[in-house]
């Protein structure tokens, strides 16, 4: 932290800044903008990779039917924690309204996931992830809410984006800018700047009527991973910018932190993906047919079975004794499976991800097997001869696994693959309260500073899908609001001694803002038989191509404008183009795990085409 803030001069001011954009940050900053603020909106992502967990995410908003059968419901799920009652009901009530707030603040006409979502709208039946823990009381008034007929292509995001374009004239938004320190007044110890580092330097940004912090949890900060969720490492399935700077900033001015021990997870098994180098996101897969079916089970670190393989698993959680928990991780689990299951998986075809064969690991023996794959031998052996016993007896006595799903394991050859425990976002970070205001140790407001969202959030225990995004919605309007308004104290001493205050993004060269409403197609240099296409349905928005055409030849694709994932969206901006060039169409099967991009460079591509065929009528 700062440690003489009257000393400062400031390079910049604004009414309100927020820290994080991701749906927490992008809402926070569209209300304290439409309250009169002018606002700074900054995130460490650069651009096209901002939207934080948001952006991963299925769309779905977490939604009740009434706020008394919510409340059950909700209190039900942190059991045995008890949250401030004030808090929960403004978490519950703003559930109860949320198709009208989806209708008045996001501008489209709100979808029940429950009641009118039909197969075509979702590849998988949704009923469990509505009813996610139907045993307890208030869970027939859950809902979903989206924005539209579908999910995982980023509909609710690229929304919440838009909110935010289209009040450019009040929202100054900051790229690859990380928030460094929040700077607080000695005095008062209210907040009333934030340190940026933009462009390797160190800006002091004054902020008027207050902060927020948005800006996700610490699923890829791999000390804060180990020291509270006491895992070695997890696999992000979301943002790789969520690094938990808030936690780090909050403690630096004395914020009190709760559900630090909470996570969620998704995917297979208990919430597991094929292992990834460290850094990298994991595949999110729902379903693999043969991974529990057959002559195959997961081992711990020493080659042990530790859960029932059947069991689906409720954002990460199984049950455990009465409850449901995120296992206990482990360093380096394994699929293990013989012949047989492998040549089952190659039959089927239910291969999960394109390099299954080069992950494999094979050996002719058990022991050879473990000693590839670090486990103790005789463990491996051991679990394998129970698992046998099982499977022929018809009763697993160890997890319960359904007989049905056991076969007996074969005499080789064996395979592992190697898995990892996935993490889809942490709920741990500074204490708030109902006003979305930050608390102190000793249950206090921090004078001007307030949160949204993943960091600190609401959710605490057993998880049901769709909190997270309901509170990014409800907290990052009231937060947006309360840090745009005048406070009693908006001149501490501090302030008023600091020099060199401006207004507005224009008063600084290289603090001007980076997001552009459109993109600027008339910049883009043609050539002869040389046109462009356009689709604003991508993870990231708007994607322009530029095709060259002639002679009903479709002769190259250039994708000159994107803002898709990187590490998924990015294969088909790497993929596909040479694809289309080499089938002379965009009619082409899309990248797997990029669907959402690859339809929306398709259709670009789609409309480049009939650009070129109106303009060389020939053809």
């Amino acid at each position: 932290m700062l440690a003489k803030a009257s000393q400062l001069n400031w390079d910049q001011t604004f009414d309100t800044v927020i820290l994080g954009f991701g749906g927490a940050g992008a809402t926070a900053a569209r209300f304290a903008a439409d309250a009169g603020a002018s606002v700074l909106l900054t995130d460490s992502a650069p651009n096209g990779h901002e939207g934080g967990n948001t952006r991963y995410s299925a769309q779905l908003i977490g939604t009740v039917d009434t706020a008394e059968a919510g409340k059950k419901y909700y209190q039900r799920l942190t059991y045995p924690i008890a949250l401030d009652e004030t808090m929960v009901d403004t978490f519950v009530d703003g559930m109860a309204h949320m198709r009208d707030y989806v209708k008045k603040y996001l501008g489209v006409e709100p979808v029940s996931v429950k009641n009118d979502f039909t197969s075509v709208d979702a590849p998988l039946p949704l009923d469990s992830a509505v009813h996610e823990y139907p045993e307890y009381e208030g869970q027939e008034a859950y809902d979903f809410t989206t924005v539209h007929h579908g999910l995982f292509d980023a509909a609710l995001w690229k929304n919440l984006r838009q909110q935010v374009i289209s009040r450019t004239d009040k929202i100054t938004v900051w790229f690859s800018s990380p928030a460094k320190h929040l700077i607080q007044d000695p005095d008062t110890k209210a907040i009333i700047g934030v340190q940026i580092e933009r462009d390797g330097h160190l800006y002091n940004i004054q902020a008027k009527k207050g902060v927020v912090m948005a800006m996700g949890g610490f699923e890829n900060d791999p000390q804060a991973v180990q020291d509270y969720l006491g895992a070695d490492h997890l696999a992000p399935l979301g943002s790789l910018y969520n690094k938990g700077d808030g936690i780090r900033m909050g403690e630096e001015v004395g914020a009190d932190m709760w559900h630090m021990q909470n996570y969620e997870a998704l995917g297979l098994l208990h919430g597991m993906a094929v292992a990834v180098p460290e850094g990298e996101r994991g595949r999110l897969l729902l379903a693999w047919p043969d991974i529990a079916n057959g002559s195959i089970m997961t081992v711990a670190d020493d080659g042990s079975r530790y859960f029932d393989e059947t069991e689906p698993n409720r954002h990460g959680h199984i049950y455990d004794h009465g409850t449901w928990r995120v296992p206990r991780t482990n360093v380096h689990p394994y699929l293990v499976f013989d012949q047989t299951q492998y040549d089952q998986i190659q039959t089927n075809g239910n291969v999960p991800v394109p390099d299954f064969e080069q992950q494999l690991v094979k050996a002719d023996t058990l022991t050879d097997l473990a000693t590839k794959i670090g486990a103790d031998t005789e463990i491996l052996a051991n679990t394998v001869a129970d698992f046998n016993h099982f499977a022929e007896t018809g009763h697993d006595y160890a997890f319960n696994r359904k007989p049905d799903t056991m076969r007996a394991f074969d005499n080789g050859p064996f395979y592992a693959l190697k898995m990892t425990h996935d993490v889809l976002n942490t709920q741990g970070g500074p204490r708030r309260n109902a006003q979305a205001e930050v608390l102190d140790t000793t249950g206090q407001p921090i004078p001007h500073l307030y949160s949204a969202g993943e960091l600190g959030g609401i959710c605490a225990n057993q998880y049901q899908g769709g909190g997270n995004l309901a509170e990014c919605l409800i907290f990052g309007k009231i937060a947006g609001e309360n840090a745009a308004q005048a406070k009693a104290d908006s001149q501490p001493a501090a302030m008023a001694a600091s020099t060199d205050t401006t207004t507005g993004a224009s008063a600084h060269n290289g603090l001007s803002s980076d997001l552009k409403p459109d993109i600027d197609l008339n910049q883009i240099t043609l050539s002869d038989n040389q046109y462009l296409g356009v689709d604003n349905d991508g993870i990231g928005g708007e994607i322009v191509v530029r095709i060259t055409y002639a002679n009903e030849t479709l002769q190259n694709i250039e994708i000159v404008a994107q803002s898709e994932t990187g590490e998924v969206g990015g294969q088909a901006v790497k993929k596909l183009p040479d694809k289309m060039v080499a089938a002379n169409t965009y009619e082409v099967d899309g990248i797997t795990g990029a669907s959402v991009s690859s339809r929306a460079i398709k259709n670009a591509v789609k409309d480049a085409i009939q650009k070129a065929k109106k303009a060389q009528p020939s053809l």
